[in-house]
């Protein structure tokens, strides 16, 4: 029988590990993959600007659970702009090489994107979107009628990909963490992407939304549908959000 998952964690141990790149002296990856000047780009409201009543952490995290059904209502931009700051919002650049985040990661390596496939979101048309986390901003990627289905097949048809108001997908740019942790960094992705979602979690608790994390998902037709190269740049996991009933 196949022991991949074994191998996996056999040879990330550092004793079979190669000298990482920084170590080598080769300069750090890009904070933020480019964004292609022809998509449009949309400004967020600060983070700041949407009241929320004072919660304590200890009801949040009582409160906290997966949600598959929503209402209709639509997810308001300054909540989503809200949602996007907790779960990646950029609160330092550090020397142009680092960024210091609301969430934690190893070495602060943040080597995530952030997609969205909006369902109902005001005064956005639905889509695919990609956050700019450096300068807050949302930018266009794909409006094709078509997108959300392809995500939800992608997701053994999991209804709630496109029922909910917006649907998180997280990418790893995987260099972005091997550049200074070599091949150990692929354990850090994942570790990386369970503080992410919590954050998700707890802050959609926080404005009354529910969300459930997703990671069954076809590899290939998942980093398809939102293009992605699936070796570079790769879906890592997914987390449908919407107002609770």
């Amino acid at each position: 029988m196949s022991q991949i998952g074994r191998e996996f964690m056999e040879r990330t141990r550092y004793d079979h590990l190669p000298p990482a790149d920084q170590r080598k002296g080769v300069p750090a990856p890009p904070l933020e993959l480019p964004r292609d000047p022809s998509q449009p780009v949309t400004e967020l409201p600060g983070p700041a600007e949407l009241a929320i009543q004072p919660l304590v952490l200890r009801e949040l995290i009582e409160r906290r659970r997966s949600v598959r059904k929503y209402a209709a209502k639509p997810l308001g931009l300054a909540e989503l702009s809200y949602l996007l700051w907790c779960t990646q919002g950029v609160k330092e650049v550090v020397a142009n090489h680092a960024t210091l985040r609301t969430v934690p990661s190893a070495g602060a390596r943040h080597a995530f994107e952030t997609y969205l496939l909006v369902n109902r979101v005001e005064s956005l048309g639905g889509g695919i979107y990609r956050y700019l986390a450096l300068d807050h901003q949302l930018a266009t990627v794909s409006v094709a009628p078509d997108a959300g289905e392809r995500i939800a097949r992608a997701c053994f048809d999991q209804r709630f990909v496109v029922t909910g108001a917006v649907t998180f997908l997280w990418s790893a740019v995987a260099y972005r963490m091997t550049w200074r942790y070599s091949q150990r960094g692929y354990r850090y992705l994942h570790l990386d992407a369970g503080h992410v979602c919590q954050n998700l979690y707890l802050a959609a608790e926080s404005i009354g939304c529910g969300v459930c994390a997703i990671a069954a998902f076809d590899d290939d037709a998942l980093n398809a549908a939102v293009g992605l190269d699936g070796a570079d740049e790769f879906a890592i996991y997914l987390a449908a959000v919407g107002t609770k009933r």
